[in-house]
């Protein structure tokens, strides 16, 4: 990948549209803090984690899978390859990370006291795991991005220090994340009884995390397909390809896990009853497993850039439909079996898509004022 920070323009029409985003966004976070969540949302006791939990917080932790990936890829197993993709796949970690302690906080009952969980162990609590790791690998994120940031201000020596104690960080960092992303999954089995057996299984904390790399493999190339498209650059097609072999791995991994999950549990009827949480879990299953794996094992789809560009897609949405499953979708039924509805409000919209505007527009800002994309090629 090759192109000059100052190249990417600041304010396009898209900067802009994100601007809006998040002065309009930022109106619903305000409400959100000084109304409270019975005023803002339609969450309630009885059904206490909706939309921010499915997807900015359990979506958007899957999204920035990739930090860990290709951290671990480049760093650990020495695959130099993948060394110009490392940078923005760990500032996209970084971001979704921060994105998501973010949702986390306005998503509790009393944000301010996000904090408790560091100094206030309770090491017995799966919320204590969840939490302690989130603050932990964010840091980690922080400092494996941080060679950009002292290149940029002229701290060369700092920055070949941290690049020479890459491998460690990234161990630790890549143990945090597999933690953090099977914990995440461990969650839920706290609530058996309320959870649709088509996800509900002692395997979720594995299923999070197999999830997880499909994601984060997924969504580097994507990253790196729309970067090339949106800041002129020339996009590595044999990293692109590798990105997609590494995929049928992972997706058919995945879809042998399902099925043992599926078979073990409700069987493969309840998977064709008709009943919503059925559909749901077909539609997950064709657009996030079948499709791709069928795609990416047809070698011209593997080396056109916009094919690559519709799998990612596909296994992206997939996922995040996934999330929305166990964390919204697979519930509906237990709560309304206790008359409780739940619909998100316009307020919680317009705060998630507030958080993903602040994505989009640092990353741009990251792209245009440190050295992201143009970052190191490596021959081989």
């Amino acid at each position: 990948m090759s192109t000059e920070r100052h190249e990417i323009k600041m304010f396009t029409p898209t900067t802009i549209v994100l601007l809006i985003m998040m002065a309009v966004g930022a109106v619903s976070v305000f409400k959100r803090m000084t109304l409270g969540l019975g005023a803002t949302t339609n969450l309630q006791d009885d059904f206490p984690w909706g939309f921010w939990i499915g997807f900015d917080v359990l979506g958007g932790v899957a999204m920035a899978a990739g930090g860990f990936v290709i951290a671990s890829t480049v760093y650990l197993f020495n695959m130099k390859k993948y060394k110009p993709i490392a940078r923005p796949a760990i500032l996209t970690a970084f971001l979704g990370y921060v994105l998501a302690a973010s949702g986390i906080t306005l998503d509790i009952g009393q944000p301010f006291r996000i904090w408790h969980p560091i100094v206030m162990w309770q090491i017995q609590s799966i919320m204590f795991i969840v939490a302690i790791h989130v603050v932990l690998y964010t840091t980690v994120l922080g400092m494996e991005s941080s060679p950009m940031f002292f290149e940029r201000i002229g701290l060369k020596g700092v920055q070949r220090f941290v690049e020479k104690i890459m491998m460690p960080i990234a161990l630790f960092g890549t143990l945090l994340s597999t933690l953090h992303q099977s914990s995440l999954g461990a969650v839920y089995l706290i609530v058996p009884d309320k959870l649709h057996p088509l996800w509900y299984s002692s395997l979720l904390p594995f299923s999070f995390l197999v999830s997880a790399v499909m994601m984060g493999l997924s969504m580097v190339s994507f990253e790196s397909i729309l970067s090339s498209k949106f800041f002129k650059h020339q996009a590595n097609m044999g990293i692109l390809s590798g990105l997609a072999r590494g995929s049928i791995i992972a997706i058919g991994f995945y879809f042998v896990l399902k099925m043992f999950v599926l078979f073990k549990g409700p069987g493969l009827a309840a998977a064709f009853d008709g009943s919503m949480e059925a559909k749901m879990y077909l539609l997950e299953m064709g657009i996030g497993i079948i499709a791709p794996l069928l795609l990416l094992l047809v070698p011209t789809v593997r080396s056109n850039i916009n094919s690559i560009l519709l799998v990612n897609s596909l296994v992206i949405i997939g996922i995040v439909i996934n999330r929305m499953n166990v964390a919204l979708f697979g519930m509906l039924r237990h709560a309304k079996a206790r008359g409780v509805e739940y619909f998100p409000t316009i307020n919680e919209f317009m705060v998630t898509l507030f958080l993903v505007a602040v994505g989009l527009f640092l990353f741009k800002f990251a792209c245009k004022y440190f050295n992201v994309l143009s970052y190191e090629e490596v021959k081989q």
